[in-house]
């Protein structure tokens, strides 16, 4: 896989990126507008620009919000370092004020990486970002996974959190626990067609990523690459959407 994500990195974000970039494609070819290609994108919660700068380096404009004013200090470094600078905008704010900063209805496609965990009300995070959307665009919708947190507590030998997850209405294991919210992928999904979109593709993300230590992939060559496309195709297939670190939803409007 082509990613223009640290390899190590890209353990961690290669399904995503490839299956958003097949779609931003997608999108190109069937918006009919003379764009030149270029589309409005808007990643929500966006932080230093991990996926906005890939995606600008596409040739696509991008805006980023983001609460944290470090966040979008990186952001500004790393696109002037892809040579992206003048294609990415960051903005402050959150979902909960997104119209605050942003325009309704304006965007060919929107990313909601890592934002729904933290929302006090999921439900009207995702109806926020739809709204952000054109009449014909495309949400990234990227979350936490239940079961992924279960597996990942009970190999570690902490099988009291482990069933915590299992049975929390919203798969926290406590006190410590530094996510406040999980989800399934039915959940997610139900999400999204509550907000009105279609759900076109669900991916596992990180089945195997973050179980894997970090000395076999070092001292196996070709182990990378192995366990990337091992990841791809186990994303795929809805048996290991819950075993998965994260949920990664792909959805558009009719």
């Amino acid at each position: 896989m082509s990613d223009p994500l640290r390899p190590r990195a890209s353990l961690r974000t290669a399904v995503v990126w490839e299956v958003l970039k097949d779609a931003l494609d997608r999108r190109v070819k069937a918006t009919g507008r003379d764009t030149g290609g270029v589309l409005e994108v808007l990643d929500t919660g966006g932080g230093s620009g991990k996926f906005a700068v890939p995606v600008a380096r596409l040739g696509h404009r991008v805006t980023v919000v983001d609460p944290s004013p470090n966040a979008l200090f990186a952001l500004e470094r790393r696109a002037a370092e892809a040579g992206v600078a003048d294609r990415v905008r960051g903005v402050q704010g959150d979902t909960h004020g997104l119209f605050d900063v942003v325009e309704r209805g304006a965007y060919d496609a929107v990313l909601c990486h890592g934002v729904l965990e933290y929302v006090d009300d999921p439900a009207e995070g995702v109806r926020s970002v739809v709204e952000a959307l054109r009449p014909s665009g495309t949400l990234s919708l990227l979350a936490a996974g239940q079961g992924g947190a279960v597996l990942a507590r009970a190999l570690a030998g902490h099988f009291a959190e482990a069933k915590q997850v299992l049975t929390d209405p919203t798969g926290h294991w406590g006190a410590g626990d530094p996510v406040p919210r999980r989800f399934t992928a039915d959940q997610l999904s139900a999400l999204v067609t509550g907000a009105g979109l279609e759900v076109g593709a669900v991916h596992g993300v990180r089945v195997f990523a973050d179980l894997v230590p970090g000395v076999l992939l070092d001292a196996e060559p070709g182990a990378m690459d192995a366990l990337l496309q091992l990841e791809a195709v186990a994303a795929e297939l809805p048996a290991f959407h819950s075993v998965a670190t994260q949920l990664h939803v792909l959805a558009e409007r009719g």
